[in-house]
């Protein structure tokens, strides 16, 4: 017997960029994101606290004839954060330079972004937070004064050469606002948060998308997708062009209710949005913790994950679906999720929770 024969197979749990469900960019997002991605604020579905701020800083700035203001965008990934970026450049009617906090390593690396910007450009920084400390150090003159200082030579001939910058718009995106700079915060003059989109919008962007794609999608075709996005436009089209590729092989081309219902049942996911890790997770804190509550790290144990990735890729939509909750003692699945697997819930599930409301009193 060979050793590959030997060797016996090991199952990993699918990493969060690959998840079908994930708002995190994959391999073949790209091309039909850029297809997708609307051009002006009137295209843009959802959001709409934040389209309104922003149509007015757009028309003030440009009636003022000034750069916009520094902006941050927090939010989950897939929420439209990069997009609205490049929708900001195109209706102030200026250039954009897009890079990321982990791309910047040096600050030489920053010199020569910004060194080639233009006047009212601008920068796009995804991932923000996650600059180092003196590439951070050195933003800050260049976005309050536009200056950049760059020290030549060593030792006592060293000497200092002071770049003027032309004024530019820093447009910051982060999924981990809590692990943004105080001093960088306080820099950035407007800040915005992105939400999870309703089921109605998601619907919409469905329409919207299929359109394009010229892909027929009937109206129970699009709840049934709708359903099953997570709030997250990315996971929405991601879906739409795997059905798309399964009612073209399946069915008639066109994404009926059925058809929806068939290909999302292929690909393991539930009615809520849920896929093998949620499950997963759920199943680890009510089969062998008793429902919680049950430390993060013992669940990344337990299903052998990064408890970073739990806490950021899994969790929120479990939270927002109100299927988890996070107390003192640990986390606990609440009735809800108990409902949604067809699991009796536990006895002691009210005497547990009065106990978690006492300690957070």
């Amino acid at each position: 017997m060979s050793d590959t024969q030997r060797t016996p197979h090991i199952q990993h749990s699918l990493p969060a960029e690959r998840r079908m469900v994930s708002g995190k960019p994959v391999i073949g997002d790209t091309h039909i994101d850029l297809n997708l991605r609307p051009k002006h604020l009137s295209e843009f579905v959802g959001q709409g606290k934040v389209k309104d701020n922003l149509k007015i800083a757009i028309a003030a700035a440009q009636k003022r004839q000034e750069p916009l203001d520094h902006i941050l965008l927090h939010g989950p990934p897939g929420l439209g954060k990069t997009t609205l970026a490049y929708i900001i450049a195109i209706e102030m009617g200026v250039s954009i330079k897009v890079s990321s906090g982990p791309a910047i390593e040096r600050t030489g690396d920053l010199a020569a972004i910004l060194t080639n910007l233009h006047e009212g450009d601008i920068l796009f920084i995804d991932e923000i937070h996650r600059l180092s400390r003196i590439v951070e150090e050195k933003l800050y003159p260049a976005i309050e004064d536009f200056v950049f200082d760059i020290f030549l030579g060593k030792g006592p001939a060293a000497r200092s050469l002071r770049l003027n910058l032309p004024h530019f718009t820093l447009i910051g995106a982060t999924t981990r606002f809590a692990l943004l700079s105080p001093p960088l915060r306080d820099r950035l003059g407007a800040i915005y948060h992105l939400d999870f989109y309703d089921k109605l919008a998601i619907e919409k962007i469905i329409k919207r998308s299929s359109a394009i794609l010229k892909v027929p999608v009937e109206d129970g075709g699009a709840t049934q997708i709708a359903r099953r996005a997570r709030g997250t436009p990315r996971v929405a089209n991601r879906l739409l062009k795997q059905l798309r590729d399964y009612a073209q092989i399946k069915a008639n081309g066109i994404i009926s209710e059925k058809v929806a219902l068939e290909g999302l049942s292929k690909l393991e996911i539930d009615s809520a949005g849920l896929d093998e890790v949620d499950h997963k997770i759920l199943h680890t804190i009510i089969d062998k913790f008793d429902g919680g509550p049950v430390g993060l790290d013992t669940i990344s144990a337990s299903i052998s994950e990064d408890a970073n990735t739990i806490m950021d890729v899994y969790e929120p939509y479990l939270l927002q679906l109100g299927f988890l909750e996070r107390t003192p003692r640990g986390r606990v699945a609440t009735k809800l999720a108990y409902e949604h697997l067809g699991l009796p819930c536990k006895s002691n599930y009210r005497l547990q929770t009065q106990l978690w409301n006492q300690d957070q009193t």
